[in-house]
């Protein structure tokens, strides 16, 4: 044989012996892979017989717990049913008896009802019979007095506002008569400490005035037919005239020095002219008081040409001249500036601080007191804003503020003017307390006087003694005259503070004028 052949045969040998090699193999891993296969069903079968039962015992046991389960909610909602029920039943006792209660109660009401008509019934009757009644008394008495009821009703009120104005008034009369017969005593004492106050030369030269005559039969002239000329006087002027024994003289008094110049200068145009009578007389104080506005102005333009001031408003020079007739614890205020004016230049020149500035603060510091009587607040603050109207120096401005020390002062110009106001006020003789007390005390008593409705003006006179209050006639009635003194006199007692006693004249005066053409 070939080698080739050898080869094939070779190689065919060995394929035969693989392929045998290869179907004896699968057959074995077939037939152990089959065995494995038979054990694991088994397994499986077992397994799955295992789960089964304990499927089952578990179930068992689940269904047992449910019943038991179960039956303790069964038993627990049967408990709160009855518990329920027993409430529900308890509740509905409670109501039956509630409503019986209501019941008996609705059939006590409809009792007292019926109780409440049958007396009210009885009462309409009754009413009724008393309505006829009164009826035919008053056709009697209408029939009788041969007045109906109307007017006998109007006529009955008439007498008695009548009746209860008299009645008043004598009251009020008795009982004023009753009270001065008692404090006889007490007057004296007030009287004698009012006149140990009073008693300084210099209260009574900055309240009493004297205005002297031609010859004494002036006086007549003065006082008028029946006192009409003397009266229409203080009337317009609100000033006290003194016409006693003194020759030929007629004192003014009066704690307002403009009232009291405004007299003076009217009743020597009086004497003068000749012409005295009530018309003649307002006819004068009108003019006078024009005159005294005109007379105020000089005075502060005076003022300012004696301190050396240039540029001043001409409305702060009328305020200026309005101070001469304003007094501060009895020292003149426009002197008093005059004074704190020159001493403030005087120190701000040694100082060398701005004399003319200095000089303008001291002369303006009590600008405010020019119209303290006329507006609310402190004449620091009014000083103040009139001060900042017409535009003056913010420095100016602030020392006025601090000269009473309202605020801090912070220039040298405002320790200038509050130490030349010390100085000018408390020289010796310089001021007096009790006569700014008795001014202040006055003006408080004409403005409680006017305060009153009906009360068109009021004037304290006799140095605070007497009060004489003017009213419009229109408002006030005779009879309300007495009520309104005594009211007056009551509210003057509570509150205010004065010696010895006060007299509250009350006029009521009506004119009628006419112009012929």
């Amino acid at each position: 044989m070939t080698p080739l052949a050898c080869t094939v045969l070779v190689v065919v040998v060995a394929a035969l012996v693989g392929a045998a090699c290869f179907f004896a193999g699968s057959a074995w891993r077939r037939k152990t892979a089959e065995a494995k296969i038979g054990s694991a069903e088994d397994e499986a079968k077992r397994l799955v017989n295992d789960a089964i039962k304990t499927a089952e015992q578990k179930r068992k046991e689940s269904i047992i717990e449910a019943k038991d389960e179960a039956f303790k909610l069964k038993s627990e909602a049967d408990k709160e049913i009855k518990e329920r029920r027993s409430e529900v039943s308890r509740q509905e006792r409670r109501l039956d008896q509630k409503e019986e209660a209501l019941d008996k109660k609705t059939e006590a009401l409809e009792k007292k009802e019926e109780d409440m008509k049958a007396r009210a019934e009885l009462v309409e009757a009754r009413l009724a019979e008393l309505e006829q009644m009164k009826a035919r008394e008053a056709d009697k008495l209408e029939s009788i007095a041969q007045l109906t009821q109307d007017e006998a009703r109007q006529l009955l009120l008439s007498r008695l506002d009548e009746d209860l104005a008299h009645e008043k008034a004598l009251r009020i009369a008795a009982c004023e008569t009753n009270l001065k017969d008692q404090c006889d005593a007490m007057a004296r004492e007030l009287i004698g400490q009012a006149i140990s106050r009073c008693a300084a030369d210099h209260s009574s030269e900055a309240t009493v005035s004297v205005v002297p005559l031609p010859s004494d039969e002036m006086k007549g002239r003065i006082i008028g037919r029946e006192g009409r000329n003397i009266r229409a006087l203080e009337t317009a002027t609100g000033v006290d005239l003194i016409i006693d024994d003194t020759p030929e003289a007629i004192t003014l008094s009066s704690f307002d020095q403009t009232r009291r110049e405004v007299a003076r200068m009217a009743l020597e145009k009086l004497i003068g002219d000749g012409r005295i009578h009530p018309a003649r007389i307002e006819e004068t104080v009108d003019k006078c008081r024009r005159e005294l506005e005109l007379a105020m102005k000089r005075e502060g333009e005076k003022a300012v040409l004696e301190v050396g001031i240039h540029g001043l408003h001409p409305d702060l020079v009328k305020l200026l001249g309005r101070l001469k007739y304003r007094t501060s614890f009895g020292q003149n205020v426009l002197q008093h500036s005059l004074e704190v004016a020159y001493l403030s230049g005087l120190m701000a020149s040694e100082l060398g601080v701005n004399p003319a500035q200095a000089r303008r603060a001291g002369l303006l510091h009590d600008i405010g007191k020019a119209l303290d009587h006329e507006i609310e607040g402190s004449h620091v603050q009014i000083g103040v804003d009139i001060a900042r109207k017409y535009r003056e120096n913010p420095a100016v401005v602030h020392a006025i503020e601090a000269h009473h020390g309202d605020v801090e002062p912070k220039t040298p110009l405002a320790f200038l003017v509050q130490a030349a106001d010390a100085i000018s006020a408390a020289r010796p003789g310089a001021r007096r307390e009790n006569l700014e007390s008795y001014i202040k005390r006055l003006e408080n008593l004409e403005e409680l006087s006017r305060s009153f409705e009906g009360v068109e003006n009021a004037f304290a006179v006799q140095a605070g003694r007497e009060v004489r209050i003017m009213v419009k006639p229109e408002e006030i009635g005779d009879d309300q005259l007495t009520l309104l003194a005594r009211s007056i006199t009551k509210k003057i007692e509570e509150e205010l503070d004065y010696p010895g006693q006060i007299k509250v004249n009350v006029i009521r005066e009506s004119r009628a004028v006419e112009y012929a053409k």
